[in-house]
């Protein structure tokens, strides 16, 4: 498998630092409100590429962290007359509402959260203090980017230009503008731990770093997020952790692309972002899992209603094939394959083949959706023509199978959803007015369904339907 890795920028052949073993840490939410469709964007694109490495034969370790100490919760709690726990439970608990209906968790994820690692990140700190590359100031501790090693390697921006870009606040008596803060002292009506500079808490960047380095070692093999984390916040972790270790902190840095609205960036500062929770009121989130991961993850991608609405339509036509494979299987046939079955059989290796090969090539999971729309069409012409194999339907749908649950869609039972139980019980009902000759109620069934947005077709296996 090969992937871009952002600090080279190149395209690179993955070897994992341990035979048969990925450790991969993605920057997660901090917590304190609903998650929007950009940060969903990464937790779908890199549990994608989770679920394809345990594909083909890895054993994972996945970590997704949550930020649970922050300017942000703070003003929060404030604003609510509520403690900064409350909040991050509250939103924790809503994050994983979210996160199930993304199909997120058919896998073990690791969840650290930053309030449960502060002696681990006090002592991480201290390591950087006695090795003369963070400073206390006036109960905060800084990190002096002029010791670390190559700073700017991964954004790609130099240190003279950012030292010379800078402002720096007139009473600040940093070393340096661009020096960031492990720990901050402790201010009225804030959250605050002990540590040998004072009461206070950790720094953003400081929290990723040490949560990596406890849960996965001191060099992981990826480290993931969307691609306006790569400065400061990844850069930083890059020169807090290698310094501190002076090993590398991650092989593979991977960057997802960002969401735009009408060719617009998502953003809560242009007011045109919508929350994962808004949009479960109108799509199943199914469909906003299968949009994410419709395009290139290194791509932008554009949110719209109308995209949506497709990706839903596409999403029906995998489900129906999937469910036009069961009934068809339930009525199969022992034997020898003929031409046609023979084909079918071939056809769905070669989907796997070219599927396998889009996701090696830096995970394109958009030419990977077009060869399992490549073998529904394949089960689809077969099914038309009255294919009743029972080994080449098998092979077709132990193939379809493994390719969906690879990304994660086409999962849910069916028979679960009542709706498809009355659309069943109707058909039911209409064959049986077919059998007793009572074609006007048959024909009110018929004009019933297409009213609901369900199409019907008669064929040899039986009365097939779908959503239109």
């Amino acid at each position: 498998m090969h992937l871009t890795n952002s600090l080279s920028r190149k395209k690179e052949e993955f070897v994992p630092i341990e035979p048969g073993k990925v450790k991969m840490y993605n920057c997660g939410p901090t917590v304190y409100n609903f998650i929007h469709v950009g940060n969903a964007r990464p937790l779908v694109v890199f549990d994608t590429l989770r679920r394809y490495f345990i594909y083909q034969g890895y054993d994972v370790d996945f970590v997704v962290n949550f930020t649970d100490i922050d300017d942000k919760l703070i003003g929060r709690a404030q604003d609510e007359g509520k403690t900064v726990a409350e909040i991050a439970k509250t939103y924790i608990g809503e994050f994983k509402k979210d996160a199930q209906g993304l199909n997120l968790y058919d896998y073990e994820t690791l969840h650290p959260r930053a309030t449960e690692y502060i002696e681990e990140i006090v002592e991480f700190i201290g390591g950087l203090v006695d090795k003369d590359i963070a400073y206390p100031l006036k109960g905060d501790v800084y990190f002096d980017i002029t010791k670390a090693k190559d700073y700017g390697k991964l954004s790609g921006k130099n240190i003279d230009e950012l030292m010379s870009g800078a402002r720096v606040a007139l009473d600040s008596d940093k070393k340096n503008p661009g020096d960031f803060a492990l720990w901050k002292g402790k201010k009225e009506g804030e959250p605050a731990w002990d540590s040998p500079w004072g009461q206070g808490r950790p720094g953003w960047h400081i929290e990723c770093s040490v949560m990596a380095k406890t849960l996965l070692g001191d060099t992981i093999d990826i480290h993931s997020g969307g691609e306006d984390l790569q400065f400061p916040h990844h850069e930083n972790e890059i020169a807090q952790s290698e310094s501190l270790t002076d090993k590398t902190f991650a092989n593979y840095w991977l960057h997802n692309g960002m969401i735009t609205v009408e060719g617009t960036k998502m953003s809560k500062s242009l007011g045109n972002f919508f929350t994962v929770r808004e949009v479960s009121e109108v799509f199943d989130l199914e469909v906003l899992r299968f949009f994410l991961i419709s395009s290139h993850y290194r791509s932008p991608i554009n949110y719209s209603y109308e995209i949506m609405e497709q990706t839903k339509a596409g999403l029906d036509r995998l489900y129906n094939v999937r469910d036009h494979l069961e009934r068809a299987l339930a009525s199969s046939q022992e034997g020898d394959m003929d031409e046609k079955d023979q084909a079918l059989f071939e056809a769905a290796s070669r989907c796997k083949a070219d599927f396998i090969g889009h996701m090696d090539d830096d995970l394109n999971t958009a030419g990977a959706i077009g060869d399992i729309f490549s073998l529904a069409r394949e089960i689809n012409a077969y099914l038309k023509e009255g294919g009743k194999n029972k080994e080449a339907l098998s092979q077709a749908q132990t193939i379809f199978k493994e390719l969906t649950f690879v990304l994660g869609i086409v999962h849910r039972d069916k028979k679960e959803d009542q709706g498809d139980q009355q659309i069943e019980a109707l058909i039911k009902e209409r064959e049986e007015a077919r059998k007793n000759k009572d074609f006007q109620r048959a024909d009110q069934i018929r004009d019933q369904l297409l009213d609901q947005g369900i199409q019907i077709e008669d064929t040899r296996e039986g009365t097939l339907w779908k959503r239109i």
